[in-house]
């Protein structure tokens, strides 16, 4: 199976592109809608490439890129009382969560706006402009990822 396409929604106040550059490598923990977690556990792969996009932004854009360096595994955050991403449900032997490790490629030149996205007639169907659609991982065509990416003066 070949290479899959990702984007990956995180609010520039808690986890920012700039934090990924200086940390080079983190794990994407704190998912907590069961679809997203699907994703993550059953087919991101070593290698696949994510867009990295700043939500709740002024502007919201496309602010990234990063890949996958580490398959799923339990998200310990959800184990931790003290944790803001703590669920009591969530056993270590049985775990319901699960994270993946992720590391910069590059930080774009130039953020591709959501709303730049919105009017790329060549976007009109990716799932980040669907009405409704608001989870914090997704997954893109290929064609999708090169052409934002293409937008972003690269």
């Amino acid at each position: 199976m070949g290479k899959k396409y990702w984007l990956i929604k995180s609010e520039p106040n808690a986890y920012s592109i700039d934090d990924l550059v200086k940390d080079k490598r983190t794990h994407w923990d704190g998912v907590r809608n069961y679809q997203a977690r699907n994703f993550m556990r059953d087919e991101m792969k070593t290698g696949d490439k994510i867009l990295f996009y700043h939500s709740n932004a002024n502007p919201p854009a496309v602010v990234g890129v990063c890949e996958v360096v580490k398959e799923a595994y339990p998200d310990f955050t959800a184990f931790d009382s003290k944790d803001k991403h703590y669920d009591p449900k969530s056993k270590k032997e049985n775990p319901t969560w699960m994270m993946i490790d992720i590391q910069i490629i590059e930080k774009l030149n130039r953020p591709v706006t959501l709303e730049e996205i919105k009017q790329n007639p060549k976007l009109k169907n990716m799932r980040l402009v669907k009405r409704g659609n608001r989870l914090s991982v997704m997954p893109i065509e290929k064609t999708e990822f090169n052409e934002i990416l293409k937008m972003s003066n690269r």
